[in-house]
C-alpha cells in the first residue's frame, strides 16, 4: 500500500508515464505482449517483460521509448508524461494549455504596456507642454478599448441595450 499513490496526486514525469502506459494498455485490452509487438513494429525495441517492468516501476524509461509509447497509443508525448488523471482526458489537457497560453499572453501584454507607458512618460517628461493633452488622449483611448472589450464579452451596458434594440417598441 505504501507504493500506491493516492488518487489526484501529481506524480513525477516518469511515474506518470508508468501509470499512463498501463492505463492505455488496459483501456485497449492489450497484453504487454501486444504492446511489445506494436513498439517493435514502430521501430522501438521492446519485449513484454520490459513493458511490465516499466509499468511496475522496476525499470526506467528513456525518451526514445516514451516517444514510441506515445506513437503506439496515438497520444501526444506531453499527455503521456502528464498527470494520468488529467492526461487521460485529452480535452482537459487542451483547456489547461489554453489557460496557460492565455496567461503567458497577458504577461507579455502587461510587459509591453509597462514598457510603452514608461516610454511615453519619459517622452512627456521632456515635453511637459503636451503632457495634459497626451494624458487625456491615452485615458480616452484606453476607456474606449475597455468599453468595446466589455461589450463584446458581456453585451452592451443596461439601458444602452434597450436603445440599441430596434424591436423595443419605440
Amino acid at each position: 500500500m505504501a507504493d500506491e499513490e493516492p488518487e489526484g496526486v501529481l506524480l513525477s514525469g516518469e511515474e506518470n508515464v508508468a501509470v499512463r502506459i498501463k492505463v492505455e494498455r488496459e483501456a485497449r485490452g492489450w497484453s504487454t505482449g501486444v504492446v511489445s509487438e506494436r513498439m517493435n513494429e514502430a521501430g522501438f525495441d521492446m519485449n513484454p517483460s520490459a513493458v511490465w517492468r516499466i509499468e511496475n516501476r522496476k525499470r526506467r524509461i528513456n525518451l526514445d521509448e516514451a516517444i514510441g509509447f506515445a506513437e503506439v497509443f496515438g497520444i501526444e508525448l506531453r499527455n503521456l508524461v502528464g498527470p494520468p488523471q488529467l492526461a487521460a482526458k485529452a480535452r482537459a489537457m487542451e483547456l489547461i494549455d489554453e489557460v496557460v497560453d492565455a496567461f503567458r499572453a497577458t504577461q507579455r501584454a502587461n510587459r509591453a504596456l509597462t514598457e510603452a507607458r514608461d516610454a511615453l512618460d519619459a517622452y512627456l517628461a521632456e515635453h511637459p507642454d503636451i503632457r495634459e493633452e497626451a494624458e487625456v488622449m491615452v485615458t480616452r483611448a484606453i476607456a474606449e478599448a475597455a468599453e468595446k472589450t466589455m461589450a463584446s464579452m458581456y453585451g452592451p451596458p443596461p439601458g444602452e441595450q434597450d436603445a440599441a434594440d430596434p424591436t423595443n417598441g419605440a
